[in-house]
């Protein structure tokens, strides 16, 4: 733990009883997907000096273990495909170690910041943050999920049949499966999520069958061609609005969200995206509202566009300075 050196944003927060104080889980998990690289991502975000600009820059007292876990010990021998899901096994159990290490943060009232990993980790984060919080304020968290994609896919209507492209569905209780029971557990305690406060920004390729579940579910989600037309900050007005003021946010953001011209080393890039600057302002706009409990940071890939890495890790550390309070002025 280390102590900050400076004060920390003057925006008050709603939900947090260490303001503060910041928990921070390194999540070397690339799993949920084939591709590998982007276990690599926390060591090379870390190594940006990210922790270090967080305490001294912005004056949170840190609770880091140092360790970029890779949950070794509780991977299977053997993990074959099952509904179609490709390590379910290590995904599962994998999700469940982290859920409980960002419990540990969320119960204390500190904000949590995981660095992932890849997307598939989000069920770790948000079943251990939504239970954190509804015990000590009794109250359901919100998700807003920045994303290229909407990661909302069931076993049944995936093509790919990749974990990460499935935790909205196991959170929000679209999806189920045995091999997960730990999350129903967890769930009982935090709470589903709602599916009415899911918001979605930045999506642009989204599977066949996800957007029959998002119409189906009536879910808040806003494409590049919404925040093409009204603009980001309207865009912004109308999420918040929906989730309301009234509610922790949990904010899940996927590098890939970011055009490839900004963020190009990572999984499944896809372009017209958001700029960088919008992606900045979105989590500048989450933290102005002092509901933010916890962010994620997920699919940095080093691995991938090796020439790109210094460009989409700068991209990546200027979205949490963001969500974190870092103004321009």
């Amino acid at each position: 733990m280390s102590a900050p050196t400076a004060p920390t944003t003057a925006i008050p927060s709603k939900f947090l009883s260490h303001p503060d104080h910041l928990g921070v889980v390194a999540v070397g998990f690339s799993g949920g997907q084939c591709k590998p690289g982007t276990e690599a991502a926390p060591t090379a975000l870390l190594s940006s000096g990210l922790l270090t600009q967080l305490s001294s820059d912005l004056g949170y007292t840190l609770h880091h273990d140092d360790t970029v876990h890779t949950y070794s010990s509780v991977l299977p021998a053997s993990d074959p495909p099952h509904r179609g899901m490709k390590n379910p096994l290590s995904v599962s159990r994998v999700t469940e170690a982290l859920s409980k290490q960002v419990y540990e943060h969320a119960k204390e009232g500190r904000m949590v910041l995981t660095l992932g990993g890849d997307h598939s980790i989000a069920i770790g984060t948000v079943s251990g943050v939504a239970r954190g919080v509804k015990e000590r304020t009794n109250k359901d968290i919100s998700v807003i999920w920045v994303d290229a994609h909407a990661d909302i896919n069931t076993p049944e209507t995936s093509d790919s049949g990749n974990v990460h492209g499935m935790p909205v569905a196991f959170l929000t209780g679209l999806a189920r499966d045995e091999k997960f029971g730990w999350l129903d557990e967890t769930m009982a305690v935090g709470g589903r999520l709602s599916t009415r406060k899911l918001v979605y920004i930045g999506l642009r390729d989204i599977d066949r069958g996800e957007k029959e579940i998002l119409r189906r579910e009536g879910v808040r989600a806003f494409s590049m061609h919404d925040i093409d037309r009204h603009g980001i900050g309207k865009v912004m007005d109308m999420a918040l609005a929906h989730i309301g003021a009234d509610t922790p946010i949990h904010l899940s953001f996927d590098v890939d969200a970011l055009d490839p011209q900004w963020a190009p080393s990572t999984g499944t890039p896809v372009r017209g995206g958001l700029t960088l600057r919008e992606g900045d302002f979105i989590c500048e706009c989450v933290h102005e509202t002092g509901s933010l409990v916890a962010m994620d940071l997920v699919e940095v890939n080093p691995m991938l566009e090796e020439q790109g890495i210094d460009a989409t890790v700068r991209a990546g550390v200027s979205l949490v300075r963001c969500a974190l309070g870092d103004t321009l002025l």
